[in-house]
């Protein structure tokens, strides 16, 4: 008589708190701001946390989690450590840099939390992997973003061939992105070297994880990193 019945899930279409998959993100950047839109709209979880080096975008996905469910309950920080300690967080999204993506994920995993990663899932073969090894060994779930995989117009073309309706395929082409220019071919040149800001405001060290250490250029973290081999691996993903 006196809990409301969506507390207990029992509105139409509700999912009682307890119910929810409760999911945090780190390095939530455009790509990663827009799968979080899509997340955002599923009754069954709820963005609680939010991991990154840059604050700008620490307050900005916090902000987003915030107005969509009208609290203030998205918690900010600058360590991933500290957000996979929480016990209460299910599972992670992580849109970082692509050299962070395998290693981030294996420490979720390590912390019992199911991910969903965007692509590439790993940098080489190898970190494939040890990333299934990882999740195997604790039990977790891994997704990787790979979204043309299930996409309905790739879904479409592919049973347009199981069906036959193409006949019989004697060649296939393909590029690496939608035009010759994108995505870029990386260099391995370093930009010269910028004033490093306070590390309230980017932690670079951080930032720059697993890849090889370089001066810092505001460029990088702004999405020019993909210019680079040191961070990005190239057109294929």
């Amino acid at each position: 008589m006196i809990v409301p019945s969506f507390v207990l899930g029992q509105r139409a279409g509700a999912v009682a708190p307890s119910d929810k998959i409760l999911f945090g993100g780190i390095g939530i950047g455009s790509r990663g701001a827009h799968v979080l839109s899509k997340l955002l709209k599923i009754e069954q979880a709820k963005f609680i946390a939010i991991c990154d080096v840059r604050n700008e975008r620490r307050e900005a996905i916090k902000s987003i989690a915030d107005k969509n469910y009208g609290d203030s309950d998205c918690k900010m920080y600058g360590d991933q450590f500290e957000l996979l300690a929480r016990q209460d967080i299910d599972a992670v999204l992580i849109a970082t840099g692509d050299r962070w993506h395998t290693p981030l994920s294996i420490i979720a995993a390590q912390h019992g939390k199911d991910v969903y990663c965007e692509k590439p899932c790993s940098m080489s073969i190898e970190e494939s992997w040890a990333l299934a090894d990882a999740f195997k060994r604790y039990g977790r779930l891994y997704q990787a973003g790979c979204q043309r995989r299930n996409g309905a117009n790739f879904a479409q073309c592919k049973d347009l061939l199981k069906s036959g309706a193409l006949g019989k395929l004697k060649a296939l082409y393909a590029n690496v992105g939608p035009s010759v220019n994108w995505p870029p071919l990386p260099s391995r040149d370093w930009l010269a070297a910028e004033e490093l800001p306070p590390k309230q405001v980017l932690d670079w060290d951080r930032w720059l994880g697993p890849a090889p250490w370089r001066p810092y250029h505001s460029s990088y973290v702004k999405g020019g990193w993909r210019n680079f081999y040191d961070f990005h691996g190239g057109g294929i993903l």
